[in-house]
């Protein structure tokens, strides 16, 4: 068995799940990494992320579905972790439209599951990726965590919501701390198959069109992974209490009396689109052919992570430009796939 403290991480196979799980086992921490290792995207990168893992000490694997719930309960049983951190979900705006109920199964009922372990064993903190999808059809840029956020555009981000909102329910019912983090654009190496960056990289490296929606009028705060991971490490050892100024006359949808926290955490810099397409093209040293396209249903224009209440209460903020960041994904790629 693994010495306490214990962190449990689902979703360790994934992208975020795999560099987070890295960065705690080089840290000396133990571990313990959930995954179904589904198909959504190709198994064997994901099988590769895990074999790193499994080269390091104080990493115990677990193959498992958030949505079988005898699976976890008897997990959360027998293993009782001290802090949670649920990466584990169907992924994607796009394919939610595609594919509903994967959703539903992995980021509602699975929720659910995870929810229920850190109530019935003592889960001392439970860190969950929400999204900056929740932002939806609002406006105002930057977004903040105390702007209302009930107008979702995608199925994909009503989950997202819903999450934040079961979790406030464990918080307040039973105590539980849960922090929400809100990612924003994440990419560097190891990357998903389904994301823009690896999309483009490999569609240029082949010399095959790549697809640019709202004819390029986009503007998104890509953030680099090891900035994500910065931060995630930081929300964990900052447990969240009751805030005693919040009422519910008044009510701010980023605290609670119960202890409960959302974060974004986004590079604060939102970079056209156009501009991330260029950088990639003098990375490769190779020109870019555009497919331009209308906007895809439960897309947004736009976003731009407000990063105030993240560098308040852990003192950090993301800052890697995108020409290193781009840089450091096309290195890897290149090596990964031996090109």
């Amino acid at each position: 068995m693994l010495s306490h403290p214990l962190i449990l991480v689902t979703g360790a196979a994934g992208f975020i799940g795999y560099h987070l799980t890295h960065r705690l086992l080089s840290e000396g921490r133990q571990v313990i990494g959930l995954d179904s290792l589904n198909d959504y995207y190709d198994v064997n990168l994901k099988r590769a992320r895990l074999a790193r893992l499994e080269n390091q000490n104080g990493f115990q694997f677990v193959q498992a579905n958030l949505a079988d719930r005898e699976a976890m309960a008897s997990l959360f049983g027998r293993l009782k972790p001290d802090c949670v951190v649920n990466l584990a979900a169907q992924a994607g705006v796009r394919y939610s439209l595609v594919n509903p109920h994967a959703y539903i199964d992995s980021n509602l009922v699975g929720f659910t599951n995870v929810l229920e372990g850190c109530r019935h064993h003592g889960v001392k903190h439970l860190v969950y990726a929400s999204s900056s999808s929740v932002y939806g059809a609002n406006k105002t840029i930057p977004f903040s965590v105390h702007h209302n956020v009930d107008h979702p555009v995608s199925l994909y981000a009503a989950t997202k919501k819903a999450n934040e909102l079961m979790a406030h329910t464990y918080s307040h019912l039973y105590g539980l701390p849960t922090t929400g983090l809100r990612f924003f654009t994440v990419y560097g190496p190891w990357g998903r198959p389904d994301m823009a960056l690896f999309l483009f990289t490999k569609a240029i490296l082949s010399d095959q069109p790549i697809n640019v929606f709202n004819h390029g009028n986009m503007r998104r705060d890509f953030t680099y992974v090891d900035d994500i991971i910065e931060g995630v490490v930081r929300v964990m050892a900052h447990i969240p209490s009751g805030d005693s100024q919040w009422h519910g006359e008044t009510p701010d949808p980023g605290t609670s009396q119960a202890p409960y926290r959302v974060y974004n955490i986004g590079n604060h810099q939102p970079q056209h689109l156009m501009r991330f397409i260029a950088v990639i093209e003098d990375c490769l040293q190779r020109k870019a052919r555009l497919n331009f396209l209308p906007m895809q249903p439960g897309d947004v224009p736009e976003t731009c992570a407000d990063v105030d209440d993240l560098m308040r209460d852990v003192g950090f903020k993301p800052d890697t430009p995108i020409e290193i960041g781009v840089r450091r994904f096309i290195d890897w790629f290149r090596d990964y796939y031996q090109l």
